[in-house]
C-alpha cells in the first residue's frame, strides 16, 4: 500500500512516510493509492474477532511496510492488557431502543473518543521513525519529530497522553482560550511529560487550526528546523495514522450487532456521527469503502452547521458567525477532512480538489459540481441540532432510558430522530458517542436536573440543585450520586492536580511559540533567526 496527496504533488510514499509527514508538502492530505476491500468471507471472520485482533487485521492492509510483529506491538501498546482501556472491550455497544444502539468510545485515558486512535498513533510514529533512521543508516540520536496539533478540546489531551515522554517525539498543543470546557482545559493544563507544551490561543478553533496549517506550509520554517534535526508532523485527523484506527471501531460495532443477533451478517447498518472536523465520519466512509455493509452515514452537527449545509447544497461557506456551543468539539467552520471526501467523490480529481481548497483559503467558500454532490448525497444525510434541542435530548434520553449522554452524543441522537422522521428509515443504527457525559457535566447536569417533564418514564425526576453556584469539579460527584453512575477515573481528582501549562498567545504569534518550544532543546539559533518572521 502506498499513499498520495489529494492535491497531486506527492505519490508513492509508504505508510511510515505518510504518518511521519502528517500533511503533504503541497498542503494536501495523504490518501491510500490502492483500494482495500474485505469480502463477505473475511467480514464473517472479522465478526468473530476481539478488538485487538480486528485492529491488527485491518492495520495489516494499510500499513504494509510494517512487519506483523511491529503491528502487533502497536496494537498491544494501545489496547493490550497493560493499556488504559477496559480489558474486555475498549468500545462497548449499548442497546438504547429497538433500532438504535450507542457505540461508547470514551473508556480510554482521557474519556473521549480520540483515545481510540491516539493511543495507537504514537506507536505508529515510533516504528516509522525507527525505520527512517535504519534506512538512513544513522544513529538513534538522528532527529526528532515535532508534533503540532490544534484542538477543539479532546484531541489535545488525548494526543499528549498518547505521546507523553515518547522517545524522539515532542508535542505542542494549541487550543482556543475560551473555546473548550473547564474540564477539557484543566485536563490539558495539568498534563505531565517532559516533551509537552500547551498554549492557549486568543481566538476560536479555526484560528488555532489555520495557524498550525500555516506553520506546516511555511517552507522556510521547515528548512530552519530541519537543520537541527526536527521534522514536523501532526496528531490531528489530517494525519492518516489518526484515521486508520478509527476505521476499526465501525467494523467492531457491526460485529457486536451480529454477535448479539440484532442483525444478520450482510445486513446494512446506519451510523450517526457527531461531526466537527469530519475525521470520525470519514473513517466510517473508509469502512464502507472497505466493504462494511452501510446504508447511510448520518452527519450530525451543532449550530455551526457549515458541513450539513454543504452536504445538502454542495456550497461550502465558512463566512458566517462562529457559534460557541455546549458541544465545543464541534465548534468548527473549516472541516479539513472534507478534502479527502471531495477528492474521492470527484473521481480523484486532484486539480479540482486543489482549486477548491485554494478558494476556501482565499475566499472562505467553494462550490462542488453536481456529480460530486450526487455521490456524496447518495451515502450521506445531514442535519443540525440547536442548543435547545441538544439540551432537551440529553434530558429525554435520561428520562426515557436512564442513560446519560454528553452534548455531542445528544446532537447525534437528535439528528437521528430527524432522519427517521424525514425518511421513515428504520434500518438498525449505531450512534457514535464521543465523550463521557462527565466531561461536560455542567451542560449535562443542567439538562438532567432542569427537566421536570418525565417524558413518559416511570422514573421520578431528579431533585434540582442550584447548578449555577456549583463549580464543575464539585458537580462531578453531585451528578454521579444523583444518577448512580461512577465518575470516570481520568476525571476524578482532576482539580487537585497542579497546573503546569499557562501559556497564551495571539494567533499570529503561534510560530514564535513553536520556535520557543523547540529552542529549549537543540534549536537555540532558530528562535533568534526566526523572530522577525514570527
Amino acid at each position: 500500500m502506498t499513499y498520495k496527496s489529494t492535491r497531486g504533488a506527492v505519490k508513492g510514499i509508504s505508510f511510515s512516510e505518510a504518518v511521519l509527514k502528517g500533511i503533504a508538502p503541497d498542503g494536501g492530505l495523504f490518501v491510500p493509492e490502492q483500494d482495500v476491500r474485505f469480502d463477505s468471507l473475511e467480514l464473517a471472520e472479522m465478526c468473530g474477532m476481539d478488538y485487538k485482533t480486528l485492529a491488527a487485521y485491518i492495520f495489516k492492509r494499510y500499513a504494509t511496510d510494517f512487519s506483523d510483529e511491529e503491528i502487533e506491538y502497536c496494537v498491544d501498546r494501545a489496547y493490550g492488557k497493560n493499556s488504559r482501556f477496559p480489558a474486555d472491550d475498549p468500545a462497548p455497544v449499548v442497546r438504547l431502543s429497538e433500532n438504535l444502539n450507542v457505540l461508547e468510545l470514551w473508556h480510554g485515558p482521557t474519556s473521549a473518543f480520540k483515545d481510540m486512535a491516539l493511543q495507537v498513533l504514537p506507536a505508529f510514529m515510533s516504528v516509522a521513525l525507527k525505520k527512517k533512521k535504519q534506512s538512513a543508516g544513522t544513529a538513534d540520536g538522528m532527529g526528532r519529530i515535532a508534533i503540532l496539533t490544534a484542538t477543539s478540546g479532546d484531541t489535545g489531551k488525548a494526543a499528549m497522553e498518547g505521546f507523553r515522554d515518547a522517545d524522539g517525539i515532542d508535542i505542542m498543543v494549541f487550543f482556543p482560550e475560551n473555546g473548550v470546557s473547564e474540564m477539557q482545559k484543566r485536563q490539558m493544563q495539568t498534563q505531565e511529560g517532559g516533551n509537552i507544551r500547551v498554549v492557549a490561543v486568543r481566538g476560536n478553533f479555526d484560528d488555532a487550526q489555520s495557524g498550525v496549517k500555516r506553520i506546516f506550509g511555511d517552507d522556510e520554517f521547515r528548512r530552519l528546523i530541519r537543520k537541527d534535526g526536527w521534522q514536523l508532523s501532526s496528531a490531528n485527523s489530517i494525519n492518516f495514522g489518526r484515521l486508520l484506527p478509527q476505521i476499526v471501531y465501525y467494523f467492531h460495532a457491526y460485529a457486536e450487532l451480529v454477535r448479539s443477533e440484532q442483525i444478520n451478517l450482510g445486513t446494512k447498518v446506519n451510523f450517526v456521527v457527531p461531526t466537527g472536523n469530519f475525521g470520525d465520519i470519514l473513517a466510517a466512509y473508509y469502512a464502507f469503502k472497505c466493504g462494511l455493509p452501510v446504508g447511510h452515514l448520518i452527519c450530525a452537527v451543532n449550530s455551526n452547521s457549515v458541513v450539513a449545509d454543504f452536504i445538502n447544497t454542495g456550497f461550502y461557506n465558512a463566512n458566517r458567525e462562529f457559534m460557541v456551543t455546549i458541544s465545543p468539539a464541534m465548534d468548527i467552520l473549516i472541516s479539513s477532512n472534507l478534502e479527502r471526501l471531495i477528492y474521492d467523490m470527484s473521481g480523484e480529481d486532484e486539480k479540482a480538489t486543489s482549486r477548491l481548497m485554494m478558494e476556501l483559503m482565499t475566499g472562505g467558500c467553494y462550490n462542488i459540481d453536481r456529480s460530486t454532490l450526487s455521490g456524496i448525497r447518495s451515502l450521506f444525510w445531514a442535519s443540525s441540532a440547536s442548543e435547545t434541542e441538544t439540551t432537551a435530548t440529553i434530558a429525554e434520553v435520561w428520562n426515557r432510558y436512564r442513560y446519560l449522554i454528553d452534548p455531542h452524543t445528544a446532537v447525534g441522537v437528535n439528528v437521528y430522530d430527524k432522519y427517521v422522521i424525514s425518511t421513515g428509515d428504520l434500518t438498525p443504527t449505531v450512534a457514535v458517542s464521543t465523550a463521557s457525559p462527565f466531561k461536560f457535566n455542567r451542560s449535562v447536569a443542567s439538562a438532567v436536573f432542569g427537566q421536570a417533564d418525565n417524558s413518559g418514564s416511570s422514573q421520578e425526576p431528579l431533585n434540582t440543585p442550584d447548578i449555577g453556584s456549583i463549580n464543575e469539579f464539585a458537580l462531578l460527584s453531585i451528578l454521579s450520586e444523583a444518577t448512580g453512575i461512577d465518575v470516570p477515573a481520568p476525571l476524578a481528582g482532576l482539580n487537585k492536580k497542579q497546573i503546569l501549562h499557562t501559556g497564551v498567545c495571539d494567533k499570529d504569534a503561534m510560530k514564535q511559540a513553536v520556535l520557543d518550544f523547540l529552542e529549549r532543546d537543540a534549536v537555540r539559533d532558530v528562535g533568534r533567526n526566526g523572530a522577525q518572521g514570527a
